[in-house]
């Protein structure tokens, strides 16, 4: 099965629900955590929330890891933000348009093919 299909069986919440900011200006960081396997490093929200950056980021390698912004550790529900650009460095992604950083405060790596969080980070 191609891994790009297996996204539509996931729980996924692309409404318009969640996507207000009223927080717009204001920092959002975190420390990377491991979850299933070793993952460190930090993620940052720019002052316009457009962009996402991993600094210092490590994690082990998987079959299929892709970048979630969540509500929660278990996926509950999310945005899918594209594969997981690299295991080891510094990374940007792009960020829907008016996210609700307050609800969707989880970054995490996840195996999209088992259903696995390798690790995350609380953006505060």
């Amino acid at each position: 099965m191609d891994s790009n299909q297996m996204n539509d069986s996931m729980p996924n919440d692309n409404s318009d629900n969640g996507t207000m900011d009223t927080n717009s200006g204001k920092l959002y960081m975190g420390d990377f955590m491991s979850g299933a396997h070793t993952t460190q490093g930090k993620a940052t929200v720019n002052s316009e929330h457009t962009k996402l950056n991993f600094t210092n980021f490590k994690t082990d390698n998987g079959p299929v890891l892709n970048v979630y912004l969540a509500t929660d550790t278990s996926v509950t529900s999310y945005m899918d933000l594209g594969a997981l650009k690299g295991i080891e460095g510094d990374y940007e992604y792009d960020l829907p348009n008016n996210v609700d950083l307050s609800t969707y405060k989880y970054v995490i790596i996840w195996c999209v093919e088992y259903s696995v969080n390798f690790g995350y980070a609380v953006l505060e």
